[in-house]
């Protein structure tokens, strides 16, 4: 089997399509629907990179981001911001605060591809 990544992401529907996606290419996927319940996986979890929506119920992503990257045990994780947000301005936002990619919703089958792609996979 491929590389493992973990989904946060408060939508079912979203979840649920990512992981399909990534399943399809061959690749295992946890899921979290609060950023809170993301921290104890990516703590021992050893994923490939993290899809990381940024609005979210309990903590804003680009909070959570920083958060990620202020923790020398996560800080190095790989981690792509998934959004509608999916303006030229937004993704450079994103890139700022942190993210290694930028993957506008709603996510296609190429569309991971490609940011599989970058990760060398």
């Amino acid at each position: 089997m491929g590389s493992k990544f973990l989904i946060i992401d408060d939508g079912a529907t979203e979840r649920h399509l990512l992981t399909k996606l990534l399943e399809e290419l061959g690749h295992k996927a946890d899921t979290a629907e609060t950023t809170e319940g993301a921290i104890p996986k990516i703590a021992k979890g050893n994923y490939s990179a993290v899809f990381l929506d940024i609005v979210m119920p309990d903590e804003d992503g680009y909070k959570f981001l920083r958060n990620l990257r202020a923790n020398a045990d996560t800080s190095k994780q790989y981690v792509i911001l998934c959004s509608t947000k999916r303006t030229k301005l937004e993704i450079e936002y994103g890139i700022k605060r942190g993210a290694d990619d930028y993957l506008p919703k709603p996510v296609t089958k190429e569309s991971l591809q490609g940011a599989l792609q970058k990760l060398g996979l």
